[in-house]
């Protein structure tokens, strides 16, 4: 599978949101990547539901959203109706994660399990099969712009290893210090989706520097 590139909004101008998901549309990003934050779950509120639903009036793009919230499930159907494609959750937010995939999936959209840095990716074993997709943060998840951790190396290639074992079409996405310079390393660890926020909005031409992770993948 070829690199799924989805460019994070958390680090776009937010007084320029449609700027930015029209600057999306055009370039070689394959998604759009939303993260949601509740103050609770990690030291940061960021949008919600109807911020979703504008950004969905505009994207041509499928919509990443990542729920970096407590018990996520309260608003599984709302994000439905937002307009979410993916919906990823955190593995530590989650009493009955195998229920919870499975309601995500029920609506449509694809369902996202996320796994903070101290969390093992033995955890996921019993529950991969229900997952599509994957999300190692390689960062602690808060805050953009924070220095990658590098023992997420290995956790990529443990993820992948669960990938061959229990579900070869599963998506291993990371989020967190993802940059020009590492990211072919973490495609060879098994990774094939990645989040660049301030790689590619701090960049003076963010649709180059998208299809310069773009040639990373060739």
């Amino acid at each position: 599978m070829s690199l799924i590139l989805s460019p994070s909004l958390l680090s776009a101008d937010f007084a320029n949101l449609q700027q930015a998901v029209e600057m999306l549309n055009a370039s070689q990003a394959d998604w759009l990547h939303i993260d949601v934050m509740d103050g609770m779950f990690v030291p940061n509120i960021t949008i919600g539901q109807p911020v979703v639903k504008a950004i969905r009036k505009h994207a041509r793009k499928p919509l990443d959203v990542h729920l970096m919230i407590m018990d996520p499930d309260r608003y599984i159907q709302s994000f439905k109706e937002a307009g979410a494609d993916i919906l990823t959750v955190h593995e530590e937010a989650c009493r009955h994660l195998n229920r919870t995939l499975n309601a995500i999936r029920q609506t449509g959209m694809k369902a996202g399990v996320s796994i903070n840095p101290h969390t093992p990716v033995c955890l996921l074993e019993n529950i991969i099969e229900y997952a599509d997709l994957v999300l190692i943060m390689s960062v602690n998840p808060g805050f953009g712009g924070q220095e990658f951790i590098e023992n997420s190396y290995r956790k990529i290639e443990e993820t992948a290893r669960l990938k061959e074992k229990y579900n070869p079409d599963l998506v291993i996405e990371v989020d967190g210090g993802v940059s020009l310079e590492n990211a072919r390393k973490l495609l060879e660890c098994g990774a094939n989706a990645l989040v660049a926020g301030n790689a590619v909005f701090s960049a003076p031409d963010p649709e180059k520097r998208i299809e310069e992770f773009k040639r990373t993948s060739l």
